[in-house]
């Protein structure tokens, strides 16, 4: 290919010239560098949380289970937890979460403890009145994202449960994980939503705080503390009943695991009733399970997370008449550990 010699007049070539003299030369715009969110922590290995995007409130039906995940629905399909760009798959797409402000000067919230203290741990609450506490764990790991986002399963979040709970106005606690939080922002707003709903905190990813718990992955030492900070931020914009109740991933706990908690101010809350819910194939051990270990003050420990509990919203209705049959009433777990008393 030849170049042709294009003769430009000197008259133009020195007002070219010129011109981008006087764009070097002149001012250059101001950057502002804008902050908006919670002080955070600083975190060692903690992975960066990605936008969150589609989700699906369809119940799945079975699906292959991962580590001691949450219920899963299957009692038939519920309301869409709202807008998502792939369904179930909960693939990335438009942001939903609300954006990160700093928390308003307030009363304490239910479960704070001094920081730099051990935390407290506390299976149920004072044996009198007619009280229990109904708390679901929301998991989500790693290997469960990825079985959303490979069709493996269709939901971690069983609204059937959520649908039931409002229909009735029954009070719950909702231990979640940042994760999940991140995976249904939708759901976390509607749960923040209801004044009979608290939140409290189940870890960022769901990993173990000590070794041989379940096969769930094991989190640093050093990252403990970390982590948990982490959820609360996730959390906080939700806004809603917010506590700083805090649960291990399948209760797993040692000195070395609430020393981690002691700069955070939390309670830890284990429980006293297990329903042995995740990977269950029937409703009727699930109900058996609650209804004859419960006493006042208990503790219920459940989970709202779809495919890993497929009959855990199954078993919901006849746990409530079991409990009414009994003269209990599900209450949110701070007035349960508060010895019934109302907070605000």
């Amino acid at each position: 290919m030849s170049v042709k010699n294009l003769r430009v007049p000197l008259a133009v070539t020195l007002a070219v010239l010129a011109a981008v003299a006087a764009l070097v030369a002149g001012p250059t715009p101001r950057q502002e560098a804008v902050s908006a969110g919670l002080a955070r922590l600083p975190r060692t290995d903690a992975p960066t949380a990605a936008t969150p995007g589609g989700e699906n409130g369809a119940p799945a039906a079975g699906g292959t289970p991962g580590p001691i995940g949450g219920p899963g629905a299957n009692g038939g399909p519920g309301t869409n937890g709202g807008p998502g760009a792939n369904g179930a798959s909960g693939a990335p797409g438009t942001p939903n979460a609300p954006e990160a402000t700093p928390p308003a000067s307030g009363p304490t919230p239910p479960g704070a403890t001094p920081p730099g203290t051990l935390p407290p741990v506390v299976d149920h609450g004072p044996r009198t009145g007619n009280k229990v506490a109904l708390t679901f764990d929301a998991d989500l790991t790693d290997a469960m994202r990825r079985q959303l986002r490979t069709g493996a399963v269709r939901s971690y979040a069983n609204l059937a449960i959520i649908d039931l709970l409002e229909r009735r106005q029954v009070p719950a606690t909702f231990f979640l994980t940042g994760k999940w939080v991140e995976e249904y922002p939708q759901v976390t707003r509607r749960l923040a939503g209801n004044p009979r709903f608290e939140l409290a905190n189940h870890t960022y990813g769901h990993a173990a705080f000590t070794p041989d718990c379940y096969d769930l992955p094991r989190i640093p030492k050093r990252s403990m503390t970390a982590d948990v900070a982490r959820t609360f931020d996730v959390i906080a914009p939700y806004g809603g009943r917010q506590t700083r109740y805090f649960r291990f991933p399948g209760l797993c706990h040692d000195r070395t695991a609430l020393s981690a908690l002691a700069p955070l101010g939390v309670t830890v809350v284990d429980g006293d009733v297990v329903s042995g819910d995740p990977f269950a194939t029937a409703w009727r051990p699930l109900v058996r399970a609650v209804l004859s270990q419960v006493r006042p003050g208990s503790v219920i420990i459940m989970h709202v997370t779809e495919a890993n509990a497929p009959m855990t919203d199954e078993a919901l209705p006849h746990i409530l008449a079991g409990l009414a049959e009994r003269g209990l009433r599900p209450a949110p777990l701070s007035e349960v550990l508060s010895n019934g008393e109302p907070t605000p």
